[in-house]
This record gives structure tokens, sequence and C-alpha cells, in this order.
């Protein structure tokens, strides 16, 4: 049985990664404040300015597969990046980091796929750049990106701000001119299991075959959650009438037409 280390597994990703991967690998998690529900001897506490601790806890675990859902500073988990590529040079575990769409919020003039070269003009999505080429030239092939679109789940932060603004009357914010996909935190998980079982690497765009406006997912998802009238403001991305682009597409052919979904399958899953 493989052993798979989730750094960050107390977030909603490594969360539904880690659940998902119980019963087909071994699994070993790090978490930053709050503990996950494995066993003491399969998690441990991990600060990424400690730069002897990730160290350890290599050593310890010896683990097949890596995935780096982290959170956090940026120039922090850059430097502790840095140090993880350093620390796997030397070994046969195989790396994969979860990037963004926003390394693509340079040019929403389309939507992305993985052949396209970033281009980012916000601190986030420049720091995710940075991070993707840094580990790609440090591990070549066993360095694999994985960059995926605002994700829900059951309890995501996303589907809990929207409860919070039903339940206290505040108006919804979404953008009426920006089209987008989403992805849930349990069809993610079924997707990296794919991934990890038949060794697939590279670039991955995970997200829904479909792109929606964001206002238009949201008034679907608020439609299907309450019957009360619920307040939205709209508001125009880039202060302008223009439709702005900010979806991942993909053109690989490797995952099965069983792991896709579509924006209206999230919502259906969301409000059941």
């Amino acid at each position: 049985m493989k052993k798979i280390l989730i750094l960050g597994a107390s977030g909603l990703v490594g969360k539904a990664i880690a659940k998902e991967c119980l019963n087909d690998f071994d699994v070993y998690e790090t978490y930053f404040s709050s503990g996950t529900n494995l066993p003491d001897a399969k998690h441990f506490q991990l600060n990424m300015q400690d730069e002897e601790t990730i160290s350890e806890i290599l050593n310890l675990v010896q683990p097949d597969i890596i995935v780096s859902s982290l959170q956090g500073n940026y120039d922090e988990q850059l430097k502790f990046h840095q140090r993880l590529a350093k620390e796997l040079k030397n070994r046969d575990s195989v790396l994969y980091f979860f990037s963004t769409t926003n390394v693509f919020d340079g040019d929403l003039s389309k939507h992305h796929s993985e052949s396209d070269e970033p281009i980012s003009k916000s601190d986030y999505g420049q720091y995710k750049i940075k991070c993707e080429n840094m580990l790609v030239q440090s591990l070549g092939d066993r360095s694999n990106i994985i960059r995926i679109p605002g994700i829900w789940g059951k309890n995501s932060p996303r589907l809990n701000n929207i409860k919070t603004n039903i339940e206290t009357d505040n108006p919804i914010q979404a953008y009426s001119n920006l089209e987008c996909n989403f992805l849930l935190d349990i069809q993610l998980a079924h997707q990296m299991r794919f991934i990890f079982e038949n060794e697939l690497r590279g670039i991955f765009h995970l997200g829904a075959v479909d792109m929606i406006k964001e206002s238009a997912f949201l008034e679907k998802l608020v439609n299907n959650l309450t019957a009360r009238e619920v307040k939205f403001q709209y508001n125009s991305y880039q202060e302008k009438e223009s439709t702005y682009y900010f979806g991942l597409e993909s053109k690989r052919d490797d995952l099965p037409d069983s792991l896709k979904i579509t924006n209206e399958e999230i919502i259906s899953y969301l409000v059941r």
C-alpha cells in the first residue's frame, strides 16, 4: 500500500482527499493549529517557518506521494516549498502541488487550458506561478501541478457564508460579467484518487466541464436553498460591461467521464 503525506490536511481540500484515500492508501497528514482524525502516529503539526520539521516528517514517513494543499503567508509558503523541493531531490516521492485559476488572472480574454502560459497580476497568482516554476525546475516530472477553481462543499466556507447572509438578510455579492467554473471538494477528491492510482503526471485543470457567470451560479444556488427573498448586490468586474473569462478548461483525455461534473450538478449536490 502506497504512503500518501498530505500537507495541510485540516483544510477543505486536504481533508476531502484524506477521507477519499483512507481505504486504498496509507495516509499521513500535517496540520497547523487543529489536529486531524488520524491516530497520533499519522498526523503531525507543521509550522512552515520551522525548517527542520518537514525533513523529520519525510524521514519518518518515507511517503510515495506528497500532496501540498497548504495555506498561509505567500513568502513563507514559497520558502517552505523551496525547502521541500531540496528535501525531495534525493528521494523518490512524487509531489502534487495545488495551484489556482488565479495564475491566469492577468488575461481574462479567454478561459485557459493546461497548455496556456500563466500570466497573473495578483499577488496570489504570482506566488503560485513562482512556486509552480520552482518545483518543476527542481523536481522535473516528479512535480505535478493541480490547478483548481473555487471549491464548494457541504461545509465549505463559501456555502456557510451564503447561508449566513441568507439568515442575516445581508446582500450576496456577485459578479454579473465574470464567467467561470467551480468544483466540489468530494469530486476533486475522487479525481485525485484516480490520478494517484493511475500514476498520472503533468499539469491538471480540474473543474466543472461547463462555464457559468458567477451571478447565475449563486442565483440558482440560493433559489434552491431557500424560498425567502434574498438580496443580491451585482457588481461588474473591472467596473466594465464586457464579459471576462475566468474558467479552467482541460484538454487532457485521461480522466473518465464518470469523474466529470457540471456546475448544475454542483448546485444539486449542495442543496440535497
